[in-house]
């Protein structure tokens, strides 16, 4: 079976045509009992009962799963080397930030004549645009996760604290967590957090990458994201906020000792938190995140994963019936919330009663933390758009956020570092640039 083209058709927008038919997914068309059998890989947790169920379900489809690792050196290298080999699974898991890259190199197949008006009605709309470059569909979403705000209510209302509105508020308030109790912050700025920075340039209105007029435009140092960059730097220079890994030994223990008051990140990270740190049960609340203005109706997102159909599968029907069960049966979210990932945003919303039924709401007092999910994932921007590499993109910006942490350059250099960076990577693809500096 031939490879993948080594060089890239690139069409008006800048995505690489699919590859139909060119290389065969792995596993055989039939299955005992004359079942069609597809393949199915994925990282995330609970895809196992997730099959299990569905092939309950059903007489007609077998899915074959197979567990892969997280990460750009683990699943996605290992879907990379399988599609060059014609041996992609016929289904995989991607997350938002890195489909547009497996979409450019013909991994992902074109789904938009697959999917169906009855499933489009009932996605959240921002989510599927996340998934639509140049009005075609490359993979059906399955979570969104709008950006919150998780506090530490016991300690808020124990220091009369006011939860933040505005980030002018959080700003001034992590001036007084500082010199009224000097050994806490406010929050950490994770040096590791590209996806995080990422969730807060959506929200203030920054626009990373577009495709206009048969080109990406590529613009990591707009305005607004220097003014992001600024409001931080100025925390981390006036000693308002921890620096360092969120993905770290150290973060946790701070959150278990209870020094960091407030973390930002999407709404999964409820659930995450009630798995390593059991014993702060009824300490932590849910809130919006702080606005620019008070009137700011954009939010960012962290976090949500898709599933996408290879360009090689044979059976892209019987794989778009299982990703749409995967999506929008409740019995799909039952499986995946019995493996113990207690909190997700489904990009269906009518399975939230699903999510809210599983959810243990002791462990945030009572707070119906789905009801305050459902409203800020209204709130979503729509028109955000990743770049065709970003894992590479947010490894040269943390790069320099730990340098600038280090007061070894400024979190402006580091955004224009990752600029600098993505440059070459998008026009070793073959893609028509026009990049603002800004």
């Amino acid at each position: 079976m031939p490879g993948l083209p080594s060089r890239r058709h690139v069409l008006a927008a800048g995505l690489a045509v699919p590859i139909s038919g060119a290389l065969a997914a792995c596993g055989g068309a039939r299955a005992p009992g004359g079942r069609t059998r597809i393949t199915f890989w994925s990282a995330l947790r609970g895809s196992e009962q997730v099959v299990a169920a569905f092939n309950r379900s059903q007489r007609r489809i077998e899915v074959v799963f197979e567990q892969i690792p997280t990460g750009s050196q683990g699943g996605y290298a290992k879907l990379s080397n399988a599609a060059r080999a014609g041996n992609a699974p016929d289904v995989a898991t991607i997350e938002y930030p890195q489909l547009p890259g497996f979409a450019i190199d013909g991994v992902a197949r074109d789904l938009t004549a697959l999917i169906g008006d009855r499933l489009r009605r009932r996605l959240l709309p921002q989510a599927l645009r996340r998934t639509t470059f140049d009005d075609r569909v490359f993979a059906v979403p399955l979570d969104i996760e709008p950006m919150v705000m998780h506090y530490r209510r016991d300690l808020f209302e124990q220091h009369g604290f006011p939860v933040p509105r505005t980030w002018a508020e959080f700003a001034e308030l992590g001036r007084t967590v500082r010199d009224r109790l000097p050994e806490r912050r406010i929050t950490l700025f994770p040096t590791d957090g590209g996806s995080q920075f990422a969730a807060h340039a959506c929200q203030i209105g920054a626009r990373w990458f577009d495709i206009r007029d048969g080109r990406w435009q590529v613009s990591l140092t707009d305005a607004p994201t220097r003014r992001l960059a600024d409001y931080w730097q100025r925390l981390i220079n006036e000693d308002v906020v921890f620096t360092g890994a969120a993905d770290s030994q150290q973060y946790n223990a701070l959150i278990g000792d209870g020094l960091v008051l407030t973390r930002h990140s999407g709404a999964w990270d409820a659930g995450a938190q009630i798995k390593k740190q059991p014993g702060q049960a009824g300490a932590w609340g849910v809130a919006p995140m702080p606005r620019w203005d008070p009137d700011q109706p954009d939010l960012g997102d962290h976090g949500g994963s898709t599933f996408a159909i290879t360009a090689g599968s044979e059976r892209p029907e019987a794989a778009m019936e299982f990703i749409e069960w995967q999506v929008s049966h409740p019995d799909a979210l039952r499986a995946r919330l019995s493996a113990g990932t207690s909190v997700q945003y489904p990009a269906v919303p009518d399975l939230i009663d699903v999510g809210r039924r599983a959810l243990d709401a002791s462990y945030y007092a009572g707070q119906d933390v789905y009801g305050l999910f459902d409203q800020e994932a209204a709130r979503i921007r729509g028109d955000w758009v990743w770049g065709p590499r970003m894992s590479s993109t947010l490894q040269v910006m943390q790069d320099h956020f730990a340098r600038a942490a280090a007061g070894r350059g400024s979190l402006v250099d580091a955004v224009r570092a990752a600029q600098d960076g993505t440059i070459p990577d998008l026009e070793a693809l073959g893609l028509a640039i026009s990049e603002h500096a800004g």
